[in-house]
């Protein structure tokens, strides 16, 4: 069987047209927006998340280069397909961290300087912001033809100096001013987008903005960028045919695994959940290995350390609401760290109550749930515990055995620095919460009962746990309080192994004191 070519890291329209790459097919959705969405459209995605992708797409569209949607489903419905100039800004290039003000100008005046080369024309002016106008202008009168302005990042100078006040603050009012060219261009303008991975607030870019139309929540656009399950299972068939039967797996077997490690994000209050592209693409690349593709290509330590500022409750994390007004508050004196997660792709929408008009929210996948976990401890204990110590956990838990379970423990919470312990129950209780999560464990804390709440409960294939935590308390007491309030009634006659396991910690020795199972 032949191996396809699979566009990762191609995120150009053009390139993945001409060269025969896979693509999954977006332009019925990308002609709703262009047609039914309005003139000026924002959308806020997760990085990597096939924004550029979108972009250049639609600077093929609006340059009217129909050769290269042919077979697609827009060519066979009534677009224009007329040839109208294009301006594509990219701000992802530039190093704004050292370069600050100087890059973004720098960034700026080199993409309208390729604009003009590429028109043949001019656009001179005061400041970049005259010239971002003039050239808007003076485009359309020499093609008599509206253009269309795609901005691609738009928010990465802003994000990349949120921890520099001055030169964030600078950077914002030269932005503030360059994207107020866009609404007051509108006369010459067909089309323009906006990507970025946060909404700021109103008082600040987008208080020049206020004619874009936000679909970042809309329903009829969840999925234009990641991708479906339809889509994964249609457009990758060869590739899910090769990894099913190159390693003997059962096909819907190796799709159900492959919808929890990877799927989940959820953009809207439509039940629709996508895959990560960049996940997906590099997980067919590597021979159907499951790996944290996605998750390594960034560090959340900002996020972690916002989550420590705010006083975030890791147990109850995947338990947030947030409203829709909520998603689109981004402002550097008053950040919503569970907004932030949202809009980072570390947490995402589980469901949405219409009667109060609230989200709830949870980690997407598999992928995210335990590489979140390992980021949460190495920030918080120093990675406690080696290998040999978490896999004995892992295994001893899929195999009934409680003791070497506990022991495996033991040898996690010897390991982490003396310094940083707590005299508080709920830091042991977070610790081997985060250490079930790592470990890919079905895992959910302080669940809440008819009769009361269970510190943690764990649940394999064959097996429940049901864990109650004491540091100024015995191991019997603890495995007392789960007998009394009945904490594994849900789980009778599930057909699986149940254990009550009872566990006290010794503040002096740091570590277990020791645990009872019933």
């Amino acid at each position: 069987m032949k191996k396809r070519r699979l566009p990762l890291g191609v995120q150009t329209f053009s390139e993945i047209s001409e060269d025969k790459l896979v693509y999954v097919d977006k332009t019925a959705r990308i002609y709703d927006l262009v047609t039914d969405s309005g003139k000026f459209i924002f959308l806020a995605r997760p990085r990597r998340f096939g924004k550029s992708l979108l972009c250049s797409t639609l600077s093929a569209l609006f340059a009217g280069r129909r050769e290269l949607f042919a077979g697609l489903a827009i060519d066979a419905l009534d677009w224009e397909w007329k040839k109208h100039p294009v301006i594509h800004i990219d701000l992802n290039p530039a190093n704004y961290v050292t370069g600050g003000s100087r890059a973004l100008q720098n960034r700026l005046n080199t993409v309208l300087t390729i604009v003009e080369k590429k028109y043949d024309v001019s656009a001179a002016g005061n400041d970049i912001s005259d010239r971002f106008f003039n050239l808007i202008q003076n485009l359309a009168a020499k093609f008599s033809e509206k253009v269309a302005v795609i901005i691609d990042e738009y928010d990465k100078p802003l994000l990349d100096t949120i921890n520099d006040r001055e030169v964030h603050e600078t950077l914002k009012n030269e932005l503030r001013g360059f994207y107020g060219v866009i609404k007051s261009s509108d006369e010459y303008l067909r089309f323009a987008l906006l990507t970025g991975v946060t909404k700021f607030s109103q008082v600040s870019i987008f208080s020049q903005l206020n004619n874009l139309s936000d679909i970042s929540l809309n329903p009829a656009y969840c999925d234009i960028c990641g991708i479906t399950q339809e889509e994964m299972e249609t457009s990758f068939a060869p590739e899910i045919e090769r990894i099913t039967s190159e390693n003997g797996l059962d096909r819907l077997e190796y799709l159900d695994k492959a919808k929890r490690f990877y799927n989940g994000y959820r953009f809207s209050k439509k039940d629709l959940t996508v895959y990560n592209p960049f996940g997906l693409l590099n997980h067919f690349k590597n021979h159907g290995d499951f790996e944290t593709y996605w998750f390594a290509t960034g560090t959340p330590t900002f996020l972690i350390k916002l989550m420590e500022a705010q006083k975030m409750d890791i147990l109850t994390l995947e338990k947030n609401e947030i409203s829709a007004a909520d998603f689109q508050k981004f402002h550097v004196d008053n950040m919503n760290v569970t907004a932030v997660l949202y809009q980072s792709g570390y947490l995402t929408i589980k469901s949405y109550d219409m009667d109060s008009g609230v989200y709830s929210l949870e980690y997407p996948n598999e992928e995210i749930r335990s590489a979140f976990a390992k980021s949460l401890l190495d920030y918080f204990c120093s990675t406690p515990g080696d290998e040999f110590s978490q896999n004995t956990v892992a295994k001893a838990l899929t195999q009934g055995d409680v003791d070497k379970a506990m022991n495996g423990l033991r040898a996690i919470f010897a390991s982490i620095p003396y310094g940083i312990h707590l005299k508080d129950e709920k830091y042991y209780h977070t610790i081997v919460h985060l250490v079930f999560r790592m470990l890919g464990l079905f895992c959910l804390s302080e669940v809440q009962t008819a009769d009361g709440r269970i510190d943690t409960f764990v649940e394999t294939r064959k097996h429940v746990y049901c864990f109650e935590f004491k540091l100024n308390g015995s191991a019997e007491e603890a495995l007392a309080q789960i007998d009394g309030k009945n904490y594994l009634l849900p789980w009778r006659g599930s057909g699986k192994r149940l254990f009550k396991v009872g566990v006290s910690f010794d503040y002096e020795k740091r570590n277990i004191k020791e645990w009872r199972t019933g």
